[in-house]
């Protein structure tokens, strides 16, 4: 009994392997070669400073690195968060960082971490009055996707709108 399963493992085996052999192509047939292509994503052409969603810049910050955009927020801190990281390097003495509220969140004041801002320490005293809960329009260049993150560095910052002191302690 033990030889005929084993004939019959073995019938399989060979006719497996004698099915699945490849058969080569005649010379005189032609080769075909087949290549695939992935959709490649086009690169976002964007006049100087145009106004872009923040959330957009971080969704895809490759679309927009080396370009020059420009948005609004509300101001929720200055941070040193992202200063001296060496892929991305702005020196933490020349620069500092800002904070934004996330706009897609209404009911919370949650910073949009993911996006770096950088301001040379020049610009952030001439708005050094800023405060939690005033807004801003600011124009920036994103100079690197480090981290697969959105930096920029801030050319132009206004803010637009102060909270007054009763509004910030709601």
């Amino acid at each position: 009994m033990k030889k005929i399963i084993y004939a019959l493992i073995v019938l399989t085996f060979c006719t497996v392997n004698i099915n699945t052999e490849a058969v080569a192509a005649p010379a005189s047939a032609p080769v075909k070669k087949i290549t695939t292509t992935l959709p490649v994503k086009q690169p976002v052409t964007l006049p100087a400073g145009q106004t872009v969603s923040p959330v957009a810049i971080v969704d895809n910050p490759s679309l927009y690195l080396n370009k020059t955009v420009s948005f609004s927020g509300e101001f929720v801190s200055f941070s040193s968060l992202g200063l001296d990281y060496k892929p991305a390097f702005r020196d933490g003495t020349k620069y500092i960082g800002i904070l934004m509220k996330r706009p897609d969140v209404k009911d919370h004041t949650i910073p949009l971490s993911e996006l770096k801002m950088f301001m040379t320490r020049e610009l952030a005293e001439k708005n050094i009055d800023i405060d939690t809960g005033d807004t801003f329009t600011l124009t920036g260049k994103v100079f690197s996707t480090a981290l697969g993150d959105p930096w920029l560095d801030i050319t132009e910052f206004k803010i637009t709108n102060k909270k007054t002191k009763q509004e910030q302690k709601k």
